[in-house]
């Protein structure tokens, strides 16, 4: 159902809240403060309550393991727990061309079936249709550049 088909919009929420995007958000993977970690940050965005903190261990250039503390939207949490999921064994710049492509699925609606983790970020192409909602996707994803680059603290603002 679409909008057309639905005055209020009604399909259009029911499509961004999909059953994979619930179950990101319900059951999210790599979730908790891990006891050690060598890069933290926070991502806030004080306009709608997301709140994303990540923990990254790194073994040289390359994540060995990420894990996230997010509170919020469902598509926030759902964003930092595929983000934690897919990152580790990548390098920092792997990250960081990702996360823009994650970006650029939930703002255009064009997912990217060119390998699995990108598969994966699909999940957020309906986003586009909701603009306000993109900063939902990318809070997680700015908190873990924030955390490599030795930032403290981000905000989606």
């Amino acid at each position: 159902m679409n909008e057309a088909a639905s005055p209020s919009g009604a399909g259009d929420i029911a499509d961004l809240y999909s059953r994979t995007l619930r179950e990101l958000a319900r059951d999210p993977a790599h979730q908790g403060r891990p006891a050690s970690f060598d890069a933290t940050a926070r991502g806030d965005n004080p306009m709608c309550g997301d709140r994303v903190d990540i923990y990254v261990s790194l073994d040289g250039e390359r994540i060995r393991e990420a894990r996230h503390v997010a509170r919020g939207c469902e598509i926030c949490q759902a964003s930092a727990s595929l983000l934690t999921a897919l990152v580790p064994g990548m390098t920092r710049a792997e990250t960081t061309d990702l996360g823009r492509r994650a970006a650029g699925i939930a703002k255009t609606g064009i997912g990217d079936d060119s390998n699995d983790g990108l598969r994966r970020l699909s999940v957020f192409a309906v986003v586009h249709k909701f603009p306000s909602r993109v900063k939902c996707v990318t809070l997680a994803w700015n908190a873990l550049d924030a955390a490599l680059a030795g930032v403290k603290e981000t905000s989606s603002e």
